[in-house]
């Protein structure tokens, strides 16, 4: 990941809006990459590699519910 998609990073204060996990083939793994949307920033991060599909598939899941845990509003809340 190159961290110039990351220029601005946001500040403590600010709110998710969206939460969304991507699963992408590397080097023969599958890869979890977690993108946040904030307000004025987008920031990706890579949360960890796994050696089947299934299991990348099955921990993008569990991270992108567990994490718009903590976004407010209705569709979240």
């Amino acid at each position: 990941m190159d961290e110039a998609e990351n220029e601005k990073a946001p500040s403590g204060s600010e709110q998710a809006s969206v939460v969304e996990t991507v699963v992408v083939e590397e080097r023969g793994q599958w890869a979890v990459d977690i993108v946040v949307v904030f307000d004025d920033v987008v920031v990706r991060k890579r949360v960890e590699t796994y050696r089947t599909r299934r299991r990348a598939e099955i921990a993008a899941d569990l991270i992108k519910r567990t994490a718009e845990r903590d976004i407010p509003g209705p569709l979240h809340g």
